[in-house]
C-alpha cells in the first residue's frame, strides 16, 4: 500500500556516508539512532512509495518489556523511552502506556513469572504479580478466574505501527537523514572485500557503510553481497473485531502465554493474535529479490481457534464480527536471536534484520544496537553475539536452520 501523502521520491540517489536499505520501521529507526549519535549523512532507500507500508503495517503494535535476560529487558525498555520522546514530536507514533497483564493458568508458568519479575527487577524495570481482583480492576471485561499468577507492568503499551515508522522518518529528517522512496535496490557494490555502494533503478551511489534492514528481503540484499544468512519468514496473523461494549483505549495490552495468545484494544473493538504450534514459513529462495514475498492467505481456522481458546477468558470474543486481519511475514533466525552489526567478512555490509517479530516493538533498541556495533570501538560482549559472523564464519545446513527457525516461531511463549 502506497499513501498518497508520501513525498516524491528522489529524481537521482545521492551518495551518502550510509545508506539504509529498508523503510520499515528498523530501517527508519536505525537511521534515526545513527543521525541521533551525529551520523547525518544517511540515505534510507525503500522501493514502496512511503516508508512502513509492508511487514510493518501489518504489525499488532503492542510493545512488551518483560523479558528473560536483562539485556533484551533493557533494550525494549530504551524502546519505551524512545516512543516516548518521539510522543512529544509533532508526527506521533501513536503511542499509549496503558501497562500490560500476563497471566499464567498453570503452577509452572507461575513459577516463570516470578523468575520474569526478578529479571526486571534486576534491570529496574517496575513489574509486580498481582490478584485476580486488581486485574479484574484494571480489565474489567475479562474472567481471571483461572489465573495462577498475574504479572502487571504498567510502562508496557502499543502504537500504531504505519505511524511509528511515520515519526521515525519525520524526526529523522529534521537531523538531515534524506529518503529515496519508491526506489528499487538492485545490486551491492563490493570492491575488494568491501561496500564502496549500490546499484538501484534510480542510479547508482557510493557509500561507506550499507546497513541491510530490508526485513523479508533481507536474505537476498545480503546474497547481493556474497554473504548467506539464514533470515525465514514465518506466517503470523490475528484479527480485529468491530467495536465492543467496553473496549477503550486506555485497557491494558494483554498475554495469555499457555494459550499462545495476547491482545489490545484497536478501534474500540479487540485485536487478537496468536503463535502457531505448526508454522507456515517461506524459504526465501522461493521469491527473489525483485517480487514480494507470496501473499498470505487468511487462515480462517487458525483465527477460530484463537477466538475459541480466549473465550475462557473473554466469552464475548466468541463469533464477534470482525473487522480486519492483520496478516504478514516477520522474519525469524534459527537461534531466535538478531542478526546486527558489520561482517568481517565484508566490510562496511552492516545487518539490522532477523528480528524474530519484535522488530517494530523493538525498534528503538535495536538502533541502539546498531550504533553500538558500527560506532563504538570496543562494543559489548552482547552486541558482538549479534554479529552475522556467527553464521558466515561457520558451517550451518540450510533446511535444518529453516526448520529451527520456525520452531522459534512455534515456541515463542516457551517456558
Amino acid at each position: 500500500m502506497v499513501s498518497s501523502n508520501a513525498p516524491e521520491a528522489l529524481s537521482s540517489i545521492p551518495s551518502s556516508e550510509i545508506i539504509v536499505v529498508g523503510g520499515g520501521a528498523v530501517g527508519v529507526g536505525c537511521a534515526y539512532a545513527l543521525a541521533k549519535a551525529g551520523r547525518t549523512d544517511i540515505l534510507v532507500v525503500e522501493r514502496c512509495g512511503d516508508v512502513g507500508a509492508v511487514t510493518t503495517a501489518q504489525g499488532a503494535g503492542l510493545c512488551g518489556q518483560v523479558r528473560d535476560s536483562v539485556e533484551r529487558t533493557k533494550l525494549a525498555m530504551h524502546s519505551v523511552r524512545t516512543f516516548r520522546e518521539l510522543q512529544a514530536s509533532s508526527v506521533k507514533p501513536d503511542w499509549h502506556e496503558t501497562g500490560s497483564l500476563r497471566v499464567a493458568l498453570g503452577a509452572r508458568r507461575a513459577e516463570e513469572f516470578r523468575r520474569l519479575r526478578a529479571v526486571a527487577v534486576e534491570a529496574g524495570l517496575e513489574a509486580d504479580l498481582i490478584n485476580s481482583a486488581e486485574a479484574k480492576r484494571r480489565f474489567p471485561q475479562m474472567d481471571f478466574q483461572k489465573a495462577s499468577a498475574i504479572l502487571w507492568c504498567p510502562t508496557d503499551g502499543y502504537m500504531t505501527p504505519r505511524a511509528v515508522a511515520a515519526s521515525y522518518r519525520h524526526n529523522a529528517e529534521k537531523l538531515g537523514v534524506r529518503f529515496s522512496t519508491g526506489t528499487a535496490l538492485e545490486d551491492v557494490l563490493v570492491k575488494e572485500g568491501r561496500v564502496r555502494g549500490v546499484k538501484t533503478d534510480r542510479g547508482a551511489a557510493e557509500c561507506g557503510w550499507l546497513v541491510n534492514a530490508a526485513g523479508a528481503h533481507a536474505h537476498h540484499i545480503a546474497k547481493l553481497a556474497g554473504l548467506v544468512l539464514p533470515i525465514f519468514p514465518v506466517r503470523h496473523e490475528y484479527f480485529v473485531t468491530v467495536p465492543m461494549d467496553g473496549l477503550t483505549p486506555e485497557l491494558p495490552c494483554f498475554r495469555v502465554p499457555e494459550l499462545t495468545l495476547y491482545g489490545r484494544v484497536r478501534d474500540g473493538g479487540l485485536l487478537l493474535g496468536g503463535w502457531e504450534p505448526q508454522s507456515c514459513h517461506l524459504d526465501p529462495g522461493a521469491f527473489d529479490l525483485s517480487s514480494e514475498a507470496p501473499p498470505v492467505v487468511t487462515d480462517w481456522p487458525v483465527l477460530s481457534s484463537f477466538e475459541d481458546s480466549f473465550a475462557s477468558l473473554f466469552p464475548s470474543a466468541r463469533a464477534a464480527e470482525k473487522s480486519w486481519v492483520g496478516k504478514g511475514w516477520p522474519t525469524f533466525t534459527p537461534d531466535g536471536r538478531f542478526i546486527i552489526g558489520e561482517s568481517s567478512r565484508v566490510k562496511g555490509f552492516v545487518m539490522a534484520g532477523g528480528c524474530n517479530a519484535h522488530g517494530i516493538s523493538g525498534s528503538g533498541g535495536i538502533g541502539k544496537l546498531l550504533v553500538e556495533s558500527m560506532l563504538d570501538p570496543n562494543p559489548s560482549e552482547y552486541v558482538r553475539s549479534l554479529s552475522p559472523d556467527r553464521f558466515t564464519e561457520a558451517s550451518f545446513d540450510w533446511d535444518d536452520a529453516r526448520r529451527r527457525s520456525a520452531h522459534v516461531y512455534e515456541t515463542y511463549y516457551g517456558v
